[in-house]
C-alpha cells in the first residue's frame, strides 16, 4: 500500500489501518526523513515527496516493486495572503490536490495492474466535501476536490477491464493539521458545524475504515464511486 500524504492527519490514520490489517505502507510526506516528525512512524517506509515534482512522483512509483492499494491522499489548501483567489496560487491548489492525483495514478498504474489482489487493485483517492458545494475562501481546492470526483469516475471506467478499481472518499470535517485552523475562527467554526447533523467533527480513524473497504475484496463489484464519510453532512 502506499499512502500519499501518509505522514499525518487522515494519510496517517489510513496508514496505521492499513498497517494493522497486516499490509505493508509506505508512505509520503514532506520533511526529509520520518524521524523529523514528532509521532511514531516507525511502522511505515517511509519516502519524502513534494507532490507538485513530477519527476519525484515518478521516482517514487519506480521505487516500489509491488503495489496492491494507492491511496491519493496529499493535499493542502491556502486560505490565507495570498489566498487561492491569487491566480498562481489558484493553480498551485490544483496542482497539490488534483495534478498529483492524476501523476501518481498513471505512473502507479502498471504495478497496479499486475496486482493478485482479491477483488483487484485500488487507486482510492480522497475528494471532500469541497468537491460538492461552494467554500469561496479556498476556491482552488474546492476546484481541484470537484476534479478528483471527476477524475475518479474517468479512470474508474478507464480501467475497469484492467484490473484496477479506481473510488474516492469524500471526508467531512474531520480533525487534521488541515483543519486545525479553523478553529481560530470560531464563527467560520459554528457555521460548519450548524450544517453537521451529528453535531461533531469527524477523526481519521472514522475515515480509515471506508478506504480499506474500498480496497477490499468485499468491494469487488465497486469503481468509479465516491463514498461520502461526514456525518450527514451530505445529506443534509
Amino acid at each position: 500500500v502506499l499512502v500519499t500524504g501518509g505522514s499525518n492527519g487522515i494519510g496517517l490514520g489510513i496508514a496505521r489501518a492499513f498497517a494493522s490489517a497486516g499490509a505493508h505502507v509506505t508512505i509520503t510526506g514532506t520533511k526529509s526523513a520520518a524521524s523529523d516528525y514528532g509521532h511514531d512512524l516507525a511502522a511505515f517506509a517511509y519516502q519524502q515527496l513534494d507532490v507538485r515534482d513530477a519527476a519525484a512522483i515518478a521516482r517514487v512509483a519506480a521505487s516500489l516493486g509491488a503495489l496492491d492499494v494507492l491511496v491519493n491522499n496529499a493535499g493542502a489548501n491556502f486560505p490565507f495572503q495570498p489566498s487561492e483567489w491569487d491566480p498562481d496560487v489558484f493553480e498551485d491548489s490544483v496542482r497539490v490536490n488534483l495534478f498529483s492525483a492524476w501523476r501518481m495514478s498513471l505512473a502507479c498504474k502498471p504495478l497496479l495492474a499486475k496486482s493478485e489482489l482479491a477483488g483487484g487493485a485500488s487507486v482510492i483517492n480522497l475528494a471532500s466535501m469541497a468537491s460538492f458545494r461552494a467554500v469561496p475562501i479556498v476556491p482552488g481546492y474546492g476546484s481541484a476536490k470537484a476534479g478528483i470526483v471527476a477524475l475518479t469516475r474517468n479512470l474508474g471506467v478507464q480501467w475497469a477491464r484492467e484490473n484496477v478499481r479506481v473510488n474516492a472518499v469524500a471526508p467531512g470535517l474531520t480533525d487534521s493539521n488541515m483543519t486545525t485552523p479553523m478553529k481560530s475562527f470560531p464563527a467560520i467554526e459554528a457555521a460548519e458545524m450548524a450544517k453537521i447533523p451529528m453535531g461533531r467533527r469527524g477523526v481519521p480513524e472514522e475515515i480509515a475504515p471506508a478506504v480499506l473497504f474500498l480496497a477490499s475484496a468485499q468491494a469487488s463489484y465497486v469503481t468509479g464511486a465516491t463514498l461520502a464519510v461526514c456525518g450527514g453532512f451530505a445529506a443534509s
